[in-house]
């Protein structure tokens, strides 16, 4: 079968991605065998391209979302059929899934429903995902009126903010001004242009000072310190990509929840449960978007020969919503 592979460790650039016959896996017991019809292109995809992992072994296969058809099933597997509709986020200390055929754990595997392409199904997979576990699993509620969502143009952001106004939560989102025309369509209640506006201050002169009840941060360890002057008493932070500096500010005085976010790490947790919440959420992630209720945000499906340019796209942030390959154009010969 053809994969999108790094040759050894010393491969830390996305020049160095190789397209390449690789042997077909096998699914063990507890494994299903997927055929790949769609891969999501995420932000994460380079950086574990330009870091790499330790206990990968070469040539390593890259990708961490898929949406394909079941090829085969362990011996133990009883949820799954040959020929069922499939995605998943995948475990990115395995041999990944840009490749024509691929295995997981059974159990982090959720149905494509009928009505959803591939490609939709591929597009729903980490960045929505860790929006919906950001929302509905760290963040309580009951007391949330209001919302700041950090990088609304994105994959994470522009999930986070469908959510949140199908809640019924005010929303406020940073999104440049290049973008906003994209964001808008998902309803935010005001876009703050963070080029040009201090952020901080436009939150306050929102909330009349009192800051918002929940805001979600893919950004970084910088922005959600200054996040801790922007949040309310008894809110919450959630932080997808580093924690904040609380040495400095009163934020745990005022009674400030702070959580971290790793979907990904489900997959090593040793926990059974939460490494099956990772097809619960796809799941219902499936079902809003099959039901009209969300929308996936695909900007492009580029053939599978364009993994390269597509992941350089993302680095580059010249991309809004979700970018996704498809492997049903027929473009599959070696570059």
């Amino acid at each position: 079968m053809q994969a999108w592979v790094l040759q050894d460790q010393a491969d830390k650039q996305l020049s160095a991605l190789t397209w390449q016959a690789v042997p077909q896996p096998v699914p063990a017991d507890d494994e299903v065998l997927v055929k790949v019809h769609a891969n999501g292109l995420n932000p994460v995809d380079y950086k574990l391209v330009e870091g790499g992992v330790a206990s990968w072994t070469y040539p390593h296969v890259i990708g961490l979302d898929v949406a394909g058809e079941i090829a085969a099933v362990g011996s133990k597997v009883t949820d799954f059929q040959i020929g069922d509709r499939v995605f998943y986020h995948g475990d990115l200390a395995r041999q990944g899934g840009f490749a024509e055929y691929v295995t997981t754990k059974a159990d982090v595997v959720a149905q494509l429903p009928e009505k959803l392409s591939y490609a939709q199904g591929a597009a729903l997979l980490c960045g929505a995902m860790t929006g919906y576990q950001a929302f509905y699993r760290k963040a309580n509620l009951t007391n949330v009126h209001t919302i700041l969502v950090h990088a609304g143009a994105g994959g994470v952001g522009g999930i986070v903010i469908q959510l949140a106004k199908a809640a019924g939560k005010t929303v406020y989102t940073t999104v440049s001004k290049g973008k906003q025309a994209f964001v808008k369509q998902f309803g935010p209640d005001e876009m703050i242009d963070y080029h040009a506006t201090d952020v901080t201050e436009a939150i306050k002169q929102l909330t009349d000072g009192l800051g918002v009840d929940l805001i979600i941060n893919s950004i970084g360890s910088a922005e959600a310190t200054k996040d801790l002057d922007r949040v309310a008493y008894n809110g919450c932070v959630v932080t997808i990509d580093g924690q904040p500096d609380i040495s400095q500010n009163d934020a745990l005085d005022r009674g400030v929840g702070i959580y971290s976010l790793n979907l990904g790490g489900a997959h090593r947790s040793g926990n059974p449960v939460q490494r099956h919440d990772l097809a619960v959420m796809a799941e219902a992630l499936g079902q809003l978007t099959a039901a009209g209720q969300l929308d996936p945000m695909i900007e492009r499906i580029l053939p599978v020969s364009a993994v390269p340019e597509g992941l350089q796209m993302l680095k580059d942030h010249q991309v809004t919503g979700k970018l996704v390959v498809s492997w049903d154009d027929g473009q599959t010969e070696s570059k």
